[in-house]
């Protein structure tokens, strides 16, 4: 076997929230693929940090009376912690304020200003007079231009779906402040992605195998055919006052966040290759044979496979061998909601002693190579963890070990049993070879390892059941075969342990005390060798058998809801100060009567949404294809912060259908879909009962 040198990354969490079990899909997901990696003795290092630059990390230190140094120290602090709790291993985990993402964000920035692909425009934003600070668009609210709601974004209107510049709105105010701002110009920096050498670079690097399909053709959309040219240039810059790295020569410039956090995989090395003395040019030059893989969510797919690639390839440094994008999870299949308890951080978790193993394993029975949302369906957790990891797997040792320490020493068979062991397992269990497990966990097909681990696991009890050794041992004469029984019972819980490690390295590792054994490796098995080549060997002795695995109670599950939803008590409890830009109403008031011939004047239709997709360009914006019976419609809707495309197609709803169309600076709006909700993500389309048909009138 050739001896691959690879470094993995995860996307960074940003340091101005907690970890939840959305989060931890990803870092899971990661880290069962460099854990199986380092057991077939590759060199592999697995790097993160915090992501720590950004108005919004300015704004809670201030809130809190502290430096942002000294909030990113604490929440670096608590993120390392969580992630330690659940098993996650990585060989550096750092932070991108540090000097060496500093000195490489301004190498990188040097470089394609050399190159001609950084560009200077003034541009007209509204600013704080009162904060002294430019205005993000989600740091200015206002009345819609188009509809007139009030409370809106900077960039879109939650209620209709209009589209704007923050300079747009009616009436806007400061969300940090509540002072009316002006507005005020500004020259910001940007990264000419729309050049043709990076148009023409990103059209070859997206088609080049870089990309899981479903993300090189999502990519496809935004880059658009040949001859076409889509890609707008980035902003990477904000002025001051801002925490971040200045620009190198533009006093009162930083850059954006999202120019130096994907650098920060290149700092959270470069701080490991310090510490292990390791050749930071082997992994990132341009010419390199080391593989560099990105694991991340589908929702930052445009930074990772456009942005950062086509900066990489113009300042010199090695692009990624492949991106990895994983979906959302949902819990019990909707959206994590703190009202229901279901957004569920790590730390509770933790704190409520649920084993982190149960999430490690249930999340690899559903994980493949797909951008697929999960469901963390939490009866089914129960059920599965019960019946799969201790009715299963911890059943087999539990059902052997005790013969063999009371009736053996702790002794497997010697040499003279060990042969017809071996003829058995070979005959019986051929077929427990890793070649299809080993395919699986490295196509990131964990849900396909799961299963063909459980049917092991299956035949191995179902053997056990068949030779029934507690019925074996009440006769002192079959003491012998009681032992090859038992014996092999040990032998393949050994082997199943080998093939679960890197989903379950703490129970593991209690296993290889148990087992009195060696670390486990990957098994490696020629084509030509039996399956029995991988046991332990003759006369092998045993430690005595300690639990090593309890079951879910339900009411673990119930206390754990239960505490989510009662922080979501405790925080709103505690928050008795309101702002102009802070202060909402739970329930909005019903508005003025309308007669009868008002509302029929509105024209409901159900619709089926055939296609839904991202807008380049929009932050809160969906584009959907919804079909109304008798023609298919363009709706823009302004669902993006509630709803990830993949979880709409298919789905039915209810739309405006004689809604005058509206054009907008991405297309033309053709109706309006409905929803509940305050905004953000507690928003909620509506769907028809069962049975209704697209283009059914409502009335």
């Amino acid at each position: 076997m050739t001896k691959r040198r690879i470094l993995v990354t995860s996307a960074l969490p940003y340091a101005n929230g907690s970890i939840h079990l959305g989060h931890l899909v990803e870092y899971i997901q990661t880290d069962i693929w460099v854990r199986f990696q380092k057991m077939r003795g590759h060199e592999i290092y697995y790097v993160c940090a915090d992501d720590t630059h950004g108005t919004p990390i300015m704004l809670r230190a201030e809130k809190e009376g502290i430096t942002p140094e000294a909030l990113i120290a604490r929440v670096h602090d608590e993120h390392f912690e969580d992630f330690t709790g659940f098993h996650i291993h990585f060989d550096s985990y750092y932070s991108t304020h540090s000097d060496e993402t500093r000195h490489y964000s301004e190498d990188i920035y040097h470089k394609l200003k050399a190159a001609g692909l950084v560009q200077v425009r003034g541009i007209e934003q509204l600013y704080d007079p009162q904060k002294h600070m430019f205005l993000p668009d989600r740091f200015v609210k206002g009345e819609c231009p188009k509809c007139a709601a009030r409370d809106q974004y900077g960039d879109s209107c939650e209620v209709c779906g209009a589209a704007y510049a923050p300079t747009d709105l009616k009436n806007p105010y400061s969300a940090i402040s509540g002072a009316i701002p002006i507005k005020k110009s500004s020259e910001h920096y940007f990264f000419s992605l729309s050049d043709q050498r990076c148009v023409d670079f990103l059209r070859r690097w997206t088609r080049a195998g870089h990309l899981q399909p479903e993300a090189a053709n999502k990519m496809h959309e935004w880059l658009g055919d040949a001859g076409e040219n889509k890609l707008s240039d980035w902003d990477i810059s904000r002025d001051a006052p801002y925490f971040g790295f200045e620009i190198p020569d533009a006093p009162g410039k930083y850059f954006y966040v999202w120019l130096d956090a994907p650098i920060g995989y290149m700092g959270s090395f470069k701080h490991l290759c310090t510490r292990e003395d390791l050749d930071f040019d082997a992994y990132w030059h341009k010419d390199t044979d080391t593989e560099l893989y990105h694991f991340i969510g589908k929702d930052i797919l445009y930074f990772h496979a456009l942005f950062w690639p086509a900066m990489l390839e113009n300042s010199g440094y090695r692009t990624p061998t492949r991106i990895f994008a994983h979906g959302f999870l949902t819990v019990n299949g909707e959206k994590m909601s703190k009202s229901r308890g279901t957004f569920i951080t790590a730390a509770s978790y933790l704190k409520q002693g649920l084993n982190p193993e149960w999430l490690r394993y249930y999340y690899a029975a559903k994980l493949n190579g797909t951008m697929e949302d999960i469901d963390l369906n939490l009866d089914d957790f129960i059920v599965r963890v019960n019946s799969d990891l201790v009715g299963k797997f911890i059943n087999i040792a539990s059902r052997c070990a005790g013969f063999i320490a009371k009736r053996f020493d702790g002794k497997l068979v010697d040499a003279d049993s060990y042969i017809s062991m071996q003829q058995l397992i070979d005959t019986r269990f051929t077929n427990w070879r890793p070649g299809t497990i080993e395919t699986a966990y490295e196509e990131r097909d964990y849900s396909q390892a799961v299963r063909q681990m459980m049917k092991f696991a299956d035949e191995a009890n179902e053997f056990i059941h068949e030779m029934a050794p507690w019925e074996i041992a009440k006769d002192a004469s079959r003491n012998a075969e009681l032992q090859r029984i038992c014996s092999l019972g040990i032998q393949l819980f050994y082997l199943l342990s080998r093939y679960l490690k890197p989903i379950l390295p703490e129970t593991i590792r209690q296993v290889e005390t148990f087992l009195n054994c060696r670390p486990l490796t990957w098994p490696r098995l020629a084509d030509s060798e039996p399956v029995s080549q991988l046991l332990l060997p003759p006369g092998h002795t045993i430690n005595a058998y300690q639990h090593l695995m309890t079951r879910m109670e339900s009411k673990q599950i119930g206390a754990l809801v239960e505490a989510n939803r009662e922080s979501l008590t405790a925080d709103q409890a505690g928050s008795t100060k309101t702002t102009a830009a802070t202060k909402q109403t739970t329930i909005a008031p019903i508005t003025e009567t309308v007669s009868i011939d008002d509302f029929s004047k509105i024209d409901l239709r159900v619709a089926k949404i055939m296609n839904a997709e991202h807008v380049e360009g929009a932050d809160k914006l969906l584009k959907l294809t919804l079909d109304i019976g008798s023609e298919q419609r363009t709706v823009f809707a302004g669902i993006k912060s509630a709803y990830n495309p993949d979880q709409l197609i298919g789905r039915m709803t209810v739309m405006v259908a004689n809604l005058a169309p509206r054009k907008m600076k991405f297309g033309l709006s053709e109706g309006m879909v409905l929803a509940a909700g305050s905004g953000g993500s507690e928003l909620f389309i509506l769907s028809p009962d069962s049975g209704a048909l697209p283009g059914m009138r409502i009335k």
